[in-house]
C-alpha cells in the first residue's frame, strides 16, 4: 500500500498537501479546521514586525476570471500580510502546533530588508514551536511598494543576503518563496541556495489587473472607484508554475534543492504534475478558498489510489521522474512525424476541427465527401500540430498517430527515419552550416 508521508527540508507531514500562506491560514480557527479535514501542513499567513498594524482595504479584495459556466480559472487578490497582532499570531501558532504535533507548521515572514528586523522577529518565531519558516520574497502588491515581498525577490543579491541572516539567527529550516515576476527564475533560486536556504517554494502570485467595468470605465475590482494591481493565482497559472519548478529542478546549480510547488493545485492530478517535475510537496490556496478544506480528502485519496494502481509505494517513486523528458527545443527529434486521425464513429459532425484547421492552421481537414458533410484528414497537409485534438468536443475522437520508421510522409515525400535529428544537425536548418563572420 502506498503511503503519502513526506520529509520536506527536514519537516515531516503525513501527506504532501499543505495550505499556502494566505487567508485560509490567517488564524487558529482556520488552521484547526484544516487539520481536522486532513491537511498535512500549513504555512501560516505572513507575519510582519510588531508595531503599527497593517491595514487592509474594507472593500473588494478579490477578483476572478470565470468561464461561461462560472467555473473559476483565475483568481486575483490585493490583500496584504496579516493585520492581526504579532504576539497573538505567535501564541496561536504555539498552541496549534501543540494540539497537532504530527502536522507541518511553517511560518511565513516578511519584514524590511534590515538585519535587525529579521533578527528580532526570528528570535520570537524560534520559540513558537514552528517546524520552519518561509521567507515571503514574492508578494507583488502593496508590500512590494514598501520595499518588501517581490521587491526583494527580484534582486538575487538581496535574496542571498536575507537568507543568510535567517540561517544565522534561526534554528529552523528556511524556505525561500520566489516571485514569478522575473525574467529567469533560476537566478533567485541560485541566490537562495547560495545564502543557505533549505528549500524554495514557488510560484507566488503574478502581477495582474482583472479588467474594466464597461459601465464606469474603472478597473475592477475597485475600492471607492480606484483599484490596484494584484496577485494572480488559481488554475490558470499552473502551466507557468510547472515550467518554473522544472527549470529549477533541472538546473545543475540548484540540484538537490527541495522545491515546494505552488500554483493552481486543485486536485490530485495537479499535485502529481508538480511532484513528477521535481516538487517535494505542494501548497494550495485558491482551490481551498473556492471549495473548502475538505477537498484535501479527494486529493489524498486520488493520489494514493493512483500510486496503488501504478505499484508505487512512496512519493520518492514519482518525484522528478518526468524531468528527463523536459528538454530544450533544439533537442527535439525532427525525424518524428505524427498525423491526425479522426474516429468516424465518434465524430458528431460539428466541424470545429475543420474550421480551426482551415482558418488558422494547415488546411488539412476536408469537410465534404461524396456531396455530404464528412470530416477527414489529408495526410499530405497534416503536420501533427494537435490543434484539432484540442478543439474537438468529443474526448478521444481525434488522436495523433506516429508514423513508423520506413513509412512515407505524404507531406514531404521523405521516409521516416529511426535516427534522432535535432535542429543543430538537421539538413534543413539554415544555421547548420552557418560560420562565424
Amino acid at each position: 500500500m502506498a503511503h503519502l508521508h513526506t520529509h520536506f527540508a527536514g519537516i515531516h507531514s503525513p501527506n504532501p498537501f499543505w495550505l499556502a500562506s494566505a487567508p485560509p491560514t490567517d488564524k487558529a480557527y482556520n488552521v484547526n479546521r484544516a487539520f481536522e479535514a486532513g491537511w498535512g501542513g500549513v504555512v501560516w499567513k505572513t507575519l510582519g514586525e510588531a508595531g503599527p498594524p497593517v491595514v487592509n482595504v474594507n472593500g473588494p479584495r478579490y477578483g476572478a476570471l470565470l468561464t461561461p459556466d462560472r467555473r473559476l480559472m483565475g483568481f486575483n487578490n490585493i490583500e496584504l500580510i496579516t493585520d492581526r497582532d504579532l504576539a497573538l499570531n505567535l501564541k496561536e501558532i504555539t498552541q496549534v502546533k501543540r494540539d497537532w504535533p504530527d502536522r507541518a507548521m511553517v511560518v511565513s515572514l516578511m519584514v524590511p530588508c534590515v538585519e535587525a528586523s529579521w533578527k528580532a522577529i526570528l528570535a520570537r518565531v524560534n520559540d513558537s514551536g514552528a517546524d520552519g519558516i518561509e521567507l515571503n520574497f514574492g508578494c507583488p502588491h502593496g508590500m512590494s511598494e514598501r520595499g518588501m515581498g517581490a521587491a526583494v525577490g527580484q534582486v538575487p543579491e538581496y535574496i542571498e543576503m536575507v537568507t543568510a541572516w535567517c540561517k544565522q539567527y534561526s534554528k529552523l529550516p528556511v524556505i525561500v518563496k520566489l516571485t514569478p515576476n522575473i525574467t529567469d527564475v533560476r537566478l533567485p533560486a541560485r541566490a537562495a541556495k547560495k545564502g543557505g536556504a533549505d528549500a524554495v517554494s514557488l510560484i507566488n502570485t503574478i502581477n495582474s489587473i482583472m479588467g474594466v467595468d464597461p459601465a464606469t470605465l474603472t478597473m475592477t475590482p475597485s475600492t471607492a472607484g480606484r483599484g490596484s494591481h494584484g496577485g494572480y493565482c488559481g488554475p490558470a497559472v499552473k502551466p507557468i508554475a510547472l515550467n518554473m519548478v522544472a527549470e529549477i529542478a533541472r538546473d545543475p546549480l540548484t540540484a538537490g534543492l527541495p522545491i515546494s510547488g505552488i500554483g493552481g493545485v486543485s486536485n490530485w492530478r495537479d499535485a502529481l504534475d508538480f511532484i513528477a517535475l521535481g516538487a517535494g510537496n505542494v501548497q494550495v490556496c485558491t482551490a481551498a478558498m473556492v471549495y473548502g478544506f475538505k477537498i484535501v480528502q479527494e486529493m489524498s485519496d486520488g493520489l494514493s489510489n493512483y500510486m496503488d494502481e501504478m505499484g508505487f509505494t512512496s512519493l520518492d517513486d514519482i518525484r522528478g521522474k518526468a524531468l528527463p523528458t523536459v528538454s530544450d527545443w533544439r533537442y527535439l527529434n525532427l525525424n518524428h512525424i505524427s498525423k491526425a486521425v479522426i474516429k468516424q464513429d465518434a465524430c458528431i459532425q460539428c466541424g470545429r476541427c475543420h474550421i480551426a484547421c482551415e482558418d488558422t492552421s494547415h488546411q488539412a481537414i476536408t469537410a465534404m465527401q461524396d456531396g455530404r458533410r464528412h470530416f477527414s484528414v489529408r495526410e499530405d497537409e497534416c503536420v501533427g500540430c494537435n490543434l484539432c485534438v484540442l478543439v474537438c468536443p468529443v474526448p478521444a475522437c481525434i488522436t495523433l498517430r506516429e508514423l513508423l520508421p520506413g513509412e512515407k510522409d505524404l507531406r514531404t515525400g521523405r521516409l521516416v527515419s529511426d535516427k534522432h535529428a535535432d535542429w543543430t544537425t538537421h539538413a534543413n536548418n539554415p544555421m547548420r552550416a552557418a560560420k562565424p563572420a
